[in-house]
């Protein structure tokens, strides 16, 4: 036996007991005639003492020991004289009768503790020994409960887990998929499922009537702080329900692994926005909505005063940052650049102080008195201490702009609490949408998603203002999830099909099974997908979900640990069938 107790388990009430641990090396001291060895597994630390007065051979073995040697110890467990509060273990120790070295160390290439000195990179390349790390190995602690859990909730309410297929076939409507060679049908390609979509529609066709996965699923697109090129979801499907059962049934998911995670108690039911409110509000479909700041607009209030900047901008919004008004020149330069940042794409930054006395000093004074000036911060309550900020431009990407700014404003004001949660739904949201690219209509979820039935007579005559069945779920301004009430009617399916742009025969080879299988009596059904990941992610605390993967990919894809994306040998390139064009430059 390697051990009798786990390096976290021992209290007071085992003193005087003789024990065997094993584990990783975490630190040494020396202090005169003893030698000090914290003792590290995935359940705690407990300090270990060798004596030299009692066994120098022993205590000199241990002052050669290194960080992250695996070592085997034998022992009594006694009081300690100085008691570590901070540690689950700190009221004891282990005095040393005997030492195994059960695998030697390089030095790691960083320390294995909380506050590491390992940046971002040098972890990923080493994530085994990352995961050492009492921080990371909480995160997917936490992951393991949360997903336990979940499936007791959801096996409570009737819903039967099953698994989807993994290779399947490309259906490129959305973000890339990434494509499997057949070596058995040379020139033809599996996909990786983005979600298992269509076969959890088929489950509805076949009865199951409760479906849930926690699944992985992949999507080739560019990746940041919340996605992965692989990610798991968990994804549900109901028969013979409503959008309401489905918010519903959900909602109730969500409320219990809050409590269950967080003994947080949401008594009341979540508010529900409506999509073109979140947007004209927000300017998000995934408001923040733990503090305010909502837009105003002031396009009526700006215009005739000779001021191009205003006066040709088809959208002029402000949000007012509460207590403000004390900001320098220099911090409000900064916010100039913020939003003049490529990635936000603004020409530039107008702003208003409403002082302390009353008085208004603005960055445009030069054409609007005091009393205008006035009316804008009236328009949007402010009130003396208060600084108003405006944009200006086409409205979708302004408001988007203006989104960002008060993100921005709310970390700097520090209303962004990762331990304050707000959740809502977002309802309504447009069934399609438009590309000015393709000059085409595409689905804002995807082509099985409802339109609300109040809107399918305006399929036709009025495509871009139908509205989806279409819901997602918000936690403090991630989109935690979100889903659909799906088409049941063939069609339906096909006229959606066609409004997309798709002809019969693309609709026929891509979802035809999907078609046939609706001709066999297809109950109405709807369900959604939640993102696992960023479930755990924001329940952490944390800004990535990247923490709450064991083997995560880095922002270019790759796995820097095995390397991988790799080049393959020549010979499987020639039993695929496949070759490789020079890449371009």
């Amino acid at each position: 036996m390697y051990r009798t107790n786990t390096c976290g388990e021992l209290r007071i009430s085992d003193v005087d007991s003789k024990v065997t641990l094993a584990g990783w090396v975490q630190r040494t001291r020396k202090m005169g005639g003893m030698t000090f060895v914290d003792l590290r597994d995935r359940y705690g630390i407990t300090q270990i003492v060798f004596n030299n007065e009692k066994n120098e051979a022993l205590c000199e073995a241990a002052n050669k020991l290194g960080r992250e040697f695996v070592i085997q110890i034998k022992g009594t467990v006694t009081e300690r004289s100085n008691k570590n509060p901070n540690m689950p273990t700190g009221d004891i120790e282990i005095i040393a009768d005997e030492l195994n070295i059960l695998n030697k160390s390089d030095v790691p290439p960083f320390t294995i503790e909380d506050d590491t000195d390992g940046g971002d990179d040098l972890r990923m390349k080493y994530r085994y020994l990352d995961l050492r790390r009492n921080a990371v190995r909480k995160n997917l602690e936490l992951r393991h409960k949360m997903a336990f859990e979940i499936r007791r909730y959801l096996d409570s309410k009737g819903f039967i887990e099953v698994e989807t297929p993994v290779l399947i076939k490309s259906t490129p409507e959305g973000a890339r998929d990434f494509v499997v060679p057949s070596r058995m049908n040379p020139g033809e390609f599996y996909a990786l499922p983005q979600s298992p979509q269509t076969f959890k529609q088929l489950l509805m066709v076949s009865g199951f009537d409760r479906y849930f996965q926690i699944v992985k699923c992949f999507r080739d697109e560019d990746l940041r702080a919340d996605r992965q090129p692989e990610f798991t979801q968990i994804d549900c499907e109901m028969s013979f329900v409503t959008q309401e059962d489905v918010l519903q049934m959900f909602e109730g998911l969500v409320k219990h692994i809050f409590k269950y995670v967080k003994d947080i108690d949401f008594t009341e039911p979540f508010p529900r926005m409506k999509w073109a409110d979140a947007m004209r509000l927000y300017g998000s479909d995934k408001p923040d909505t733990r503090f305010g700041m909502l837009f105003v607009e002031l396009k009526d209030l700006t215009g005739g005063k000779d001021f191009k900047v205003l006066d040709d901008a088809e959208y002029v919004g402000a949000i007012v940052a509460p207590g403000c008004a004390s900001y320098t020149r220099k911090q409000l330069d900064n916010l100039t650049e913020f939003v003049k940042r490529p990635q936000i794409g603004a020409k530039g930054l107008m702003w208003v102080k409403y002082e302390t006395d009353g008085s208004v000093k603005s960055s445009v004074s030069k054409f609007y008195s005091e009393e205008e000036l006035k009316t804008w911060l009236e328009r949007a309550d402010a009130q003396p201490g208060d600084l108003m900020l405006i944009l200006a431009g086409e409205t979708m990407k302004t408001r988007k702009q203006l989104c960002e700014l008060r993100l921005q404003m709310g970390t700097e004001l520090g209303l962004r609490d990762p331990q304050k949660f707000s959740c809502l739904w977002i309802i309504d949201f447009p069934l399609f949408e438009w590309d000015e690219e393709t000059q085409r209509f595409y689905a804002m979820h995807h082509p099985f998603t409802s339109p609300n039935p109040e809107d399918i007579e305006k399929l036709e005559t009025d495509t871009g203002n139908v509205r989806a069945t279409a819901y997602d779920m918000v936690v403090n301004g991630n989109e935690l999830g979100g889903g659909s009430i799906r088409i049941h009617d063939s069609r339906l399916q096909n006229e959606m099909f066609r409004l997309l742009g798709l002809s019969d025969e693309e609709a026929e080879y891509k979802f035809g099974f999907l078609m046939n299988a609706f001709k066999y009596g297809a109950p109405p059904h709807g369900g959604l997908a939640f993102g696992f990941d960023r479930f755990v992610s924001i329940l952490a605390g944390l800004d990535s979900i990247r923490d709450v993967i064991a083997f995560p990919k880095n922002n270019s894809g790759r796995d820097t640990m095995i390397d991988a994306p790799s080049e393959i040998d020549d010979s499987q390139l020639k039993e695929l069938n496949i070759s490789i064009l020079p890449i371009e430059k």
